[in-house]
């Protein structure tokens, strides 16, 4: 089939340009030998255009389980592939005053579980139906799968749905949970309590190499994406319809400067846009905003826990592959609500995490310390010493579950995935309910395509699906919590075990995140103990492990609504949270000549967890996307 080189000789609408047509044909089938990674480049009778679009960066999953027949493949200097062969299929292109305009039928935004779901649903429906429809998936990530960061203890309904087939398509699941334990810890002992979850037919697994894998399933069906390219705003018709996004500007200095290696970001314009950018994704909180997605179902403000990890490798005699543990209590406090995670995946490999909510009340916790003290508790310490550190990471969750779900569909698209929030609190899952709602909008995208439907019909499907019961099934766990660890957990066993989810009531949330903060007179200072550099370390130690990179030379994107606060507000009233909730000392307070304190922000070091987006007191720091391809190498986790 050909596809077309569209040159427009100056910025007009797309319907009015006189377009040049250059035919060149797709090499991509859809028979796409298992186990390769079926990509799409630009052809070489045009590498001018390709290069100013910036696609010189090939895309790449980054999971290869039947690497074969890649001589024609090199890797550049970012670890991407690059076809030297004539591969493409090529879409139409226009100029948008001084970038360059990508027209497809869908584009996705963010190459999660949600995104990925999305585009495989999707393009299978094409094959059903024998239709054509293009694709496109962009990723902030260097790769699929960079910031991906989960527990992970994995159900697999959603993806039975989806990939029937997955056990034989050697999908990197192969570690049934084996165990599954709930213990309540105090400062030394750990009480055995029942276990709340029920995880027979569950597995533990790394979510990041799923997602690599799911990306190869994608780019079989014909699917193009894009790592490296980071979403940076929406983009609308005369009519405040969303028509699509523009990427990032790649090459430009700190002080605003272009450099020479300066690329014009590139709008990419879809009939329907889909946004799966993960937990407070930055273009869906101005999405909800500009359509007022909250209050068309009244829903609650979303409510947050921010999520530090480790991947270990551990003594082969202690290893319990499948074994599964969770943890309330210690070190945590009593009015903090959060809770550990420890599983056995493959290999001698463990992922142990702290979840700590940010709806806390001290601004002197810090989540980072408390989860190098868990790792010193009687119980855990034998298990951990003698091992090593793989990994490090932390992302915040969305939790507020049934109550805090926006109407997610706005004109020209929709939000799904963790995007609208639709974590399971008391499973403490959200990967399976993700996958589903992105399935979900790509049957109603594909009916506004191709039958001629409206994607409202994803807000109807996604009510009648076992998301909604599920998740309205949970509604009252998190919440119940407001009232503290005791009762919240005396009424959570109530809704599980007693009424089993069909409360006639509905809790509501208390104060968001930002709100919940203390002043600091009402709280005393609290003393972490050192790092043993053998099972806690310094924050320097673990960015290291988390393999984040941005350049350094760029506009930081992480910014001051007000440049003043930090020094009139946060420090004097609320001695300076930020520099404690942040896991990766992005935040810190360093005197000036004058000997005064000032807020230094080291974007180079952020996670892209977005605690700061959702902590600040004053809601003073927002976070934008930083150049495509910066932030953590998550591989493990």
């Amino acid at each position: 089939m050909h596809r077309f080189l569209s040159i427009s000789s100056k910025s007009t609408s797309l319907k009015n340009q006189k377009q040049l047509h250059l035919p060149l044909v797709s090499s991509v089938s859809s028979a796409t030998p298992k186990g390769q990674s079926c990509s799409h480049y630009f052809n070489q009778k045009s590498p001018s255009l390709g290069s100013r679009l910036g696609f010189d960066r090939f895309i790449s999953s980054g999971y290869f389980p039947n690497r074969v027949n890649l001589r024609g493949h090199e890797r550049n200097g970012n670890g991407f592939l690059r076809l030297k062969g004539l591969v493409g299929e090529i879409r139409n292109y226009s100029s948008e005053t001084d970038r360059e305009s990508i027209d497809y039928d869908v584009v996705i935004v963010g190459a999660g579980p949600a995104g990925l779901s999305a585009a495989i649903r999707f393009k299978q429906l094409c094959r059903e139906k024998n239709a054509d429809f293009s694709v496109c998936v962009v990723e902030k990530g260097a790769e699929v799968g960079a910031h991906i960061l989960s527990g992970n203890v994995f159900e697999p309904r959603a993806l039975n749905e989806l990939l029937p087939q997955w056990k034989d398509e050697e999908a990197p699941i192969n570690v049934p949970v084996s165990s599954d334990k709930f213990w309540f810890l105090t400062k030394d002992c750990a009480i055995s309590l029942p276990s709340p979850f029920d995880n027979k037919g569950n597995y533990v697994i790394s979510l990041s190499q799923l997602v690599r894998w799911m990306g190869v399933k994608a780019e079989e069906l014909g699917v193009e994406i894009y790592p490296g390219f980071a979403a940076s705003e929406i983009l609308y018709d005369e009519d405040n319809n969303v028509v699509g996004i523009g990427t990032n500007d790649m090459g430009v200095a700190k002080d605003g400067s272009r450099k020479e290696n300066f690329q014009r970001g590139v709008a990419l314009k879809g009939r329907i846009t889909l946004l799966a950018e993960g937990c407070r994704g930055s273009l869906s909180q101005k999405i909800m905003k500009e359509y007022k997605l909250r209050e068309k179902v009244q829903a609650q403000h979303q409510t947050y826990a921010l999520g530090i990890k480790e991947v270990w490798e551990i003594d082969e005699k202690k290893h319990k592959p499948g074994a599964v543990l969770h943890t309330l209590g210690w070190p945590l406090d009593s009015k903090t609500y959060g809770g550990s995670f420890l599983y056995h995946m493959k290999d001698r490999q463990i992922s142990i995490g702290l979840v700590v909510a940010l709806n806390y009340h001290n601004p002197f916790l810090n989540p980072y310390e408390e989860f190098q003290k868990l790792k010193h508790h009687p119980s855990i310490k034998s298990l951990l010493e003698g091992g090593s550190v793989l990994q490090y990471g932390a992302r915040t969750l969305n939790e507020g579950g049934f109550q805090s779900v926006p109407y997610p569909v706005f004109p020209g698209g929709a939000i799904i995935g963790c995007s609208a929030g639709f974590l399971n609190v008391p499973k403490i899952k959200g990967s399976h309910t993700a996958m589903k709602s992105g399935m979900l909008a790509a049957e109603a995208t594909f009916g506004v395509l191709h039958g001629g439907s409206n994607m409202e019909a994803y807000w109807d499907a996604l009510r009648s699906s076992w998301v909604w019961e599920e998740l309205h099934r949970a509604r009252n766990y998190r919440p119940a919590f407001e009232y503290g660890l005791f009762p919240g957990t005396a009424l959570s066993a109530l809704e599980h075990y007693v009424l089993k989810g069909k409360s006639p009531f509905t809790f509501k949330h208390g104060k968001p995140d930002h709100e919940a903060t203390n002043v600091a007179k009402l709280h005393s200072s609290i003393q972490y103990p050192k790092p043993d550099g053998v099972l806690s370390f310094d924050v320097p130690t673990s960015l290291h492990r988390s393999n984040t990179n941005h350049n350094h030379d760029q506009p930081a994107h992480l910014r001051l609504r007000d440049p003043d606060i930090p020094e009139t507000v946060n420090l004097p009233e609320y001695a300076g949270p930020e520099s404690r909730y942040c896991p990766a000392r992005v935040y810190e307070y360093v005197p000036d000549e004058k000997n005064q304190l000032k807020l230094q922000i080291n974007a180079q070091n952020c996670l892209h967890c977005k605690a700061c987006d959702i902590k600040d007191p004053k809601q003073n720091i927002e976070w934008t996307v930083p150049e495509g391809g910066g932030g953590p190498g998550y591989s493990v986790m």
